[in-house]
């Protein structure tokens, strides 16, 4: 199902300089937009949670210590 929605011309200006790339939907964009404000799913707060307790328990690299691994 479709709908149309009214917004200003401002607002489409807006909408049109955040297009990646020509064909990019408006409603890619809005939905680009609303991700951050989205609720995690139970998978991504596990990883998460296990994340912050490696990190906590020093199981981490520093980005120096990657590059330096990795050669740069």
């Amino acid at each position: 199902m479709a709908t149309t929605i009214q917004v200003t011309n401002k607002l489409m200006k807006e909408l049109k300089i955040r297009k990646m790339y020509d064909k990019e939907s408006y409603e890619d964009i809005i939905w680009d937009l609303l991700e951050d404000t989205l609720e995690l799913s139970e998978q991504t707060k596990r990883h998460i949670k296990q994340a912050e307790k490696e990190f906590k328990e020093g199981k981490y690299i520093t980005h120096e210590q990657l590059k330096k691994k990795l050669g740069l």
